[in-house]
């Protein structure tokens, strides 16, 4: 049954700290009974932070001639997705700035072949490269991945068009995700909470928009403005406290209606509140994405102000997730793919859970 509007609109309203509470609670009810109390790792390697695109909010956007630009060799790449294996974590992640060129496209073809050869087919790829052909798609799912995540930002394309240049189209954006779909990826979506004139009614609408798309996975995540963007400008005005509070009732309300969805409790939670991912896991997430990227790559990968652990090692990453995992009381998905159960219960679709 398609979500209540107009429940989700006064869930995301909640202002007293006993309500507020109660809706964590809530959602944490339903996680556990839909999609239990482990947590999933997907280990995150940042391969480059060169980017075709030039979105107003993205600390790595094409006109932003104060980063140093780079990219990741695939001696690198291998180094990092064999130290994840090693460590068990099933799963790993590759993001990048968007580029769609054929010499790259190719390099991630070959990447991806070269992962599961290593790894004996046994590593589960998530991919987050942004907007690219259906042909495209099509190759790099048959080369072994089979996740993508592809975020909208935003399900309004009003509010859409002011955070992107023109040549950047919101229907092109959900084409690419349809197109995912059709092509059998589990597919991932997710906007930003408290970008602005960004209302409660529109994030109500995100919910809705990822079970009218049915979405398998939901990356979601506050909306923190950096400093070398062309919404600089709200520094001055944001409030972590608030960003943070309203991010985690999206969260809670996101489990409350779509149940059995994979949700990630994202890095830039933890950039509000140094317990802001297991908050996320209390909130009704149950992925995190431990960063595995060599630390001397970390500085030119800040898509938001802040970032956290740009200089902690991935081991010392994944001794802290560990802990503050146990910590709550939930345990860790090791050796496991993860995959959503929202994808494993639809009808006739083959799914593979190592």
């Amino acid at each position: 049954m398609r979500p209540n509007r107009q429940e989700l609109i006064e869930m995301l309203s909640l202002k007293k700290k006993d309500e507020i509470e109660a809706l964590y609670k809530r959602a944490y009810e339903v996680k556990k009974q839909y999609v239990g109390t482990k947590v999933y790792l997907r280990g995150l390697i940042e391969l480059s932070n060169i980017c075709t695109r030039n979105c107003y909010y993205c600390g790595i956007r094409k006109d932003n001639h104060l980063l140093e630009r780079y990219y990741i060799d695939k001696e690198e790449v291998l180094k990092e997705a064999r130290w994840c294996f090693e460590q068990h974590y099933g799963s790993l992640t590759i993001q990048t700035g968007e580029r769609s060129d054929k010499s790259w496209i190719d390099y991630i073809e070959e990447l991806i072949k070269e992962i599961k050869t290593l790894t004996d087919g046994k590593m589960g790829i998530t991919l987050s490269l942004g907007e690219q052909s259906e042909e495209t798609y099509l190759r790099w799912f048959e080369a072994g991945a089979h996740r993508y995540l592809l975020r909208i930002e935003t399900s309004n394309p009003e509010l859409y068009k002011s955070l992107h240049p023109a040549e950047n189209s919101f229907e092109n954006r959900l084409q690419c995700i349809r197109s995912l779909k059709k092509i059998g990826y589990q597919v991932g979506s997710g906007v930003m909470i408290g970008l602005p004139n960004q209302t409660v009614e529109d994030l109500a609408d995100d919910i809705l928009f990822f079970y009218d798309e049915d979405i398998d996975m939901i990356g979601m995540g506050p909306f923190i403005p950096h400093h070398q963007t062309p919404l600089a400008y709200l520094l001055s005005t944001f409030h972590p406290e608030e960003a943070l509070e309203q991010a985690l009732k999206m969260i809670a309300a996101t489990r409350i209606a779509l149940k059995d969805v994979n949700i990630a409790s994202t890095t830039a939670l933890q950039a509000l509140h140094p317990k802001g991912r297991e908050l996320g896991l209390l909130a009704g997430a149950n992925v995190l994405m431990p960063n595995i990227t060599d630390t001397r790559f970390r500085e030119g990968y800040q898509l938001y102000e802040g970032k956290p652990g740009l200089n902690e090692n991935a081991l010392a990453i994944r001794k802290a997730l560990e802990e503050s995992i146990y910590s709550i009381g939930e345990s860790i998905g090791y050796d496991e793919w993860g995959d959503s159960p929202h994808f494993k219960n639809k009808k006739n679709t083959p799914s593979e859970n190592l």
